[in-house]
C-alpha cells in the first residue's frame, strides 16, 4: 500500500533559464508540475511510497509526466491518458524576490478534470496512509464526483487531507468554491490553506478564528498558512504558531507543495506538531531558495540540517 496518494492536477511546468520578463527570455526547461502531483514528489523525496491519481493528455507531455514520475519511484497506475487530450502547460516568469506570475495553457475541457469515479482504484485509495486532494479538483465534473467518491472511501480515523487550493480561474465566484469545499470538509481529517483561502471557505478573517472554523467543520488538524508570519496549526488539544525560515528567494512557486510533502511525512512518522511544522516550514524554505519546483524538493537529511541550524538553543 502507498504512504501518500495525491489526487488532481498533473501538468508540465516551463521555466525560463534566466530571470526577467518572458518576452526577453530565449531558453526554457521543462519539469513535472501540478500542486497535488508536486506533493507526491515531495513525499517521495522524503522516502515515502507515493502515488498520483490524475489524467494527462495523449501526447508527448503526458508521456513525459508518466516517465518522470516513474523515474522517481512514484506509482502511476492511476495516471491515465485521455484520448485526444492535451496536457496542460504552465509557463513561469521568474523575477525574485516576489514576482512569479504563471501563464497557464489549459484547454477546456481540461484533461485533469476527466478523472472518473468508476475508474478509481478504490482499494489503493482506501488503503493509502494519506489521501491528499485539493479544492481545485472539485471545480468541474466528472472530477468533482471522483474526488467526493475518493474521500468517501476513507476510514474516519485515516489521514484525508483537503488542501484549500483556491485558483480563481477555476471558479465562477468564491461562493461556488466555498460550497464545493463544504461538500467534502466534513470527511477530511486535515484541512490546509492560507489565510485568504480559509476566509473564503469559513468567513473567518483572523488566524485563530479560521482554525476554529476548520476544526468545527470536522478536521482533527487545521493548518492556516500566514505567509511572512509563519504557520498556525491547531488540533482540539493543541495550538502552535511557527515562524518562517528566512531565505533568499529564488522562486516562490512550489513552496506550499514542499510543505505538503513534509507535512505528510511528519504525520505518518507520528511526530509531534511542533516538529512537523518546523520540518514543513524548512521544506518550503528550501524550495523557495531554489529555481525549480518539483525538481527542487529536498531530502530528509537537508531538512534535518536546516531545522537544526535554525532551532534556538535548548
Amino acid at each position: 500500500m502507498l504512504d501518500v496518494l495525491a489526487m488532481g492536477r498533473s501538468l508540465v511546468d516551463i521555466y525560463p533559464v534566466d530571470d526577467g520578463p518572458l518576452e526577453s527570455t530565449t531558453a526554457f526547461e521543462k519539469a513535472v508540475g501540478g500542486s497535488p502531483t508536486n506533493v507526491a514528489i515531495a513525499a517521495a523525496r522524503l522516502g515515502r511510497r507515493a502515488g498520483v491519481v490524475s489524467r494527462v493528455g495523449d501526447d508527448a507531455f503526458g508521456r513525459f509526466i508518466r516517465a518522470e514520475l516513474s523515474r522517481w519511484g512514484i506509482d502511476v497506475t492511476q495516471v491515465r491518458a485521455v484520448p485526444n487530450g492535451v496536457t496542460p502547460v504552465a509557463i513561469c516568469e521568474i523575477s525574485p524576490p516576489d514576482h512569479f506570475p504563471l501563464t497557464i495553457y489549459r484547454p477546456d475541457p481540461a484533461v485533469d478534470m476527466q478523472i472518473i469515479a468508476d475508474e478509481l482504484d478504490e482499494r489503493a485509495i482506501a488503503g493509502a496512509g494519506i489521501l491528499w486532494v485539493t479544492l481545485s479538483g472539485l471545480s468541474a465534473e466528472p472530477s468533482r464526483a471522483a474526488h467526493e467518491r475518493a474521500v468517501s472511501l476513507r476510514a474516519a480515523d485515516a489521514y484525508t487531507v483537503l488542501d484549500l487550493d483556491y485558483r480563481p480561474a477555476f471558479w465562477a465566484d468564491r461562493k461556488q468554491a466555498a460550497d464545493a469545499a463544504r461538500s467534502v470538509m466534513a470527511s477530511a481529517t486535515v484541512l490546509v490553506g492560507n489565510l485568504e483561502e480559509c476566509r473564503i471557505v469559513t468567513g473567518a478573517a483572523l488566524p485563530d478564528g479560521a482554525a476554529d472554523a476548520l476544526l468545527a467543520a470536522g478536521a482533527r488538524l487545521a493548518i492556516v498558512k500566514l505567509g511572512g508570519d509563519g504557520v498556525l496549526a491547531a488540533t482540539h488539544d493543541d495550538r502552535i504558531t511557527v515562524r518562517p525560515i528566512r531565505v533568499q528567494v529564488a522562486n516562490g512557486l512550489g513552496s506550499g507543495d514542499a510543505f505538503g510533502g513534509a507535512l505528510c511525512h511528519g504525520l505518518l512518522a507520528g511526530w509531534d506538531l511542533s516538529r512537523i511544522l518546523a520540518t514543513a516550514n524548512a521544506a518550503g524554505a528550501v524550495v523557495a531558495s531554489r529555481r525549480g519546483c518539483s525538481t527542487a524538493m529536498p531530502t530528509l537529511a537537508e531538512l534535518e540540517a536546516l531545522v537544526g541550524a535554525t532551532s534556538p538553543p535548548a
